[in-house]
């Protein structure tokens, strides 16, 4: 494997094209849309009119959870966890979310120092309080094993986090959360628990874009790929391929395999870099199934650059592979893991198109762009620098079309 400098990927990003707030109304963000060498500046309210009935949209329905809790120990010091990913009873997200009496989950401590004792706070839900005792465990690489307790067995994680917790706002908008957020860094389809950082190319939807792309034939369908921090994460090494990819949860449900298969003569366009990432795990977790590998349901991150075998096979196949499996294992969802690269020379299996935002230099998120666009997308990223675009997760869009 050549070596791919992050250098390359690198661009000059002024503070004050990062957008610190959304705009007013979610639809009303710009829209550049790139389709045969050319630029096109919209609004992305006219999204419908780049789009047809030879298309499919795919969406991610992940919610992002109140991951931040803000805490005071005995003498009043500041301390903040951030929770990333459950350890016990279960690491799968959906039952972590369930559970009742008792949790661990991996986090980041902010403060970590002034945490001598067990913390204790009391939440009101239902319209009772709840008692809650948080310990202190294990360091992992830089991230605690934090328990939390609490004394109603009729109260889940996920009812009294929601309650206590704030909104994760990403680490450079350099703000409190607000009211405003509680809404705007959330897609309005969102349903499952479980990310840290919003699918950012969804939050321009609303339910009337929806209903006009309905309209025009465009198909919709979803998947749920949780979004864990690691994607704020800079590509720090002086080469990609020195690069820890993290892992992400998500749910394949056969309703989305059949409708691809059924609907083969349709341009896939993925909503966000997630969709992404995950559409095109499905294609390997076929690939796997056909080539008897072990841990197929856990997509590597360079497993499908190392193997030649698991690129031989066409998207029908593998997707039907996926198909027999569930079917025979008589399932209609998969939970697994990702913690694929998507490398500017990478081949795409199933995804064509993509609706995203624009991304951080240096990031692998800018990386996946690039396998769209190879060197183009310098052209592009210059041109909306130089026509007032708002960058990251709050600002404009982009959509780039198959040929």
């Amino acid at each position: 494997m050549k070596k791919t400098a992050i250098d390359n990927y690198d661009y000059p990003l002024p503070k004050e094209q990062i957008a610190f707030y959304p705009e007013a109304e979610r639809d009303r963000s710009k829209l550049l849309v790139y389709q045969q060498g050319s630029i096109t500046d919209a609004c992305f309210s006219q999204l419908p009119d780049f789009l047809d009935n030879s298309m499919m949209l795919v969406f991610n329905d992940s919610k992002v959870i109140h991951a931040r809790l803000l805490l005071q120990n005995r003498t009043g010091g500041a301390i903040e966890i951030f929770c990333l990913e459950p350890l016990a009873p279960t690491r799968e997200l959906a039952s972590a979310f369930s559970q009742t009496g008792k949790v661990s989950w991996n986090c980041l401590v902010g403060n970590v120092k002034k945490w001598k004792e067990p913390l204790n706070i009391t939440v009101t839900v239902n319209q009772k309080p709840l008692e809650i005792r948080i310990d202190k465990g294990e360091n992992r690489k830089g991230n605690f094993e934090i328990t939390f307790q609490w004394n109603d067995p009729s109260v889940s994680f996920a009812e009294w986090i929601e309650v206590y917790g704030k909104m994760p706002l990403p680490p450079y908008i350099k703000r409190n959360c607000e009211i405003e957020d509680e809404q705007r860094y959330q897609t309005i389809y969102a349903r499952h628990n479980g990310s840290v950082a919003a699918p950012t190319a969804g939050l321009h939807f609303t339910d009337t874009l929806l209903a006009q792309l309905q309209a025009k034939g465009v198909l919709a369908q979803w998947t749920t790929l949780h979004v864990g921090a690691g994607t704020f994460k800079p590509v720090s090494a002086q080469y990609v391929e020195e690069h820890l990819m993290h892992y992400e949860q998500f749910v394949i449900n056969k309703s989305l395999i059949d409708n691809i298969l059924k609907n083969q003569d349709r341009k896939i366009i993925a909503v966000g870099t997630t969709v992404t990432r995950m559409l095109e795990s499905l294609y390997i977790i076929g690939a796997k199934l056909l080539c008897n590998f072990p841990n197929p349901f856990t997509v590597e991150q360079w497993e499908i650059y190392n193997h030649e075998t698991l690129r031989q096979f066409s998207k029908t196949e593998t997707l039907e592979a996926l198909c027999q499996h569930m079917t025979e294992s008589d399932i209609s969802f998969i939970i697994g893991s990702t913690a694929l690269i998507i490398m500017p020379d990478y081949s795409h299996k199933i995804t064509q198109g993509l609706i995203t935002n624009f991304h951080q230099p240096k990031s692998t998120l800018l990386l996946l762009i690039a396998s769209f666009l190879g060197d183009e997308w310098r052209k592009i990223y210059y041109h909306a620098l130089g026509h007032n675009y708002r960058f990251l997760s709050y600002g404009d869009a982009n959509l780039y079309l198959p040929e």
